[in-house]
């Protein structure tokens, strides 16, 4: 299942494997918000997402700002309504961008200037029993800014943009191996422009990302080592 937005409203498209059914739901009916840079958990019943409408924050105050947003599948094959994923995912004063998710429910997403790290950095926020733990830094290029950080189903590796190019890390226990940049057949258009938003099909054969010279997403068959 693929996301997609465009006037502040998320669309989704379904299509599995040999599933003939085919729909396209509007997630409710907010005009006065934007919602983008949606991804589904790989079951397809859960939705992450980054939007820009109100909360409630934990002194109760109203807020706003760029944070992630989840809703659920529910019967009849639509949607809840969208849950503000609070502390420690949010956090008032900080904008999460670029998020993914796991079978497990680890999120990944991009923070900027987040708890004293200058810039933006990849971040990763594993489900506990019932609630998430504190995001964890992932220095996956060193110190440089990571973006759009996208987690395997499995969580054996990340990809991620970085220096205009996209890049992937493997898991090694605990932490992160460093980033290793991807091959020319896809880095070769950082020369012309930043490469960002990776993520990688169902079947894990096909690699989707945006940027360098082309308009739209670009699509290249994948040679896993």
């Amino acid at each position: 299942m693929n996301g997609r937005f465009g006037l502040g409203k998320i669309a989704l498209d379904s299509n599995y494997e040999n599933d003939i059914t085919c729909f396209v739901e509007r997630l409710c009916g907010w005009q006065k918000y934007q919602d983008w840079d949606p991804t589904l958990m790989p079951d397809g019943k859960r939705l992450l997402f980054v939007s820009n409408r109100p909360y409630v924050a934990s002194d109760g105050s109203p807020r706003k700002g760029n944070h992630l947003w989840m809703s659920i599948l529910v019967a009849g094959g639509g949607w809840s309504e969208p849950k503000h994923l609070d502390s420690p995912v949010n956090e008032a004063g900080f904008v999460n961008y670029g998020p993914s998710i796991s079978a497990s429910g680890t999120i990944c997403f991009c923070s900027r200037d987040r708890d004293g790290n200058k810039g933006m950095h990849a971040y990763l926020c594993r489900w506990t029993n019932d609630h998430y733990e504190k995001p964890q830094l992932l220095p996956l290029n060193g110190n440089e800014p990571a973006f759009d950080p996208y987690i395997a189903p499995d969580e054996r590796y990340i990809l991620f943009s970085s220096d205009s190019a996209l890049y992937i890390s493997y898991r090694a226990g605990k932490d992160w191996s460093p980033g290793e940049k991807l091959g020319p057949q896809v880095n070769e258009a950082a020369k012309t422009g930043m490469l960002w938003g990776p993520s990688i099909a169902r079947d894990g054969k096909t690699l989707y990302y945006n940027g360098g010279t082309v308009d739209g997403i670009e699509m290249i068959p994948i040679k896993w080592k």
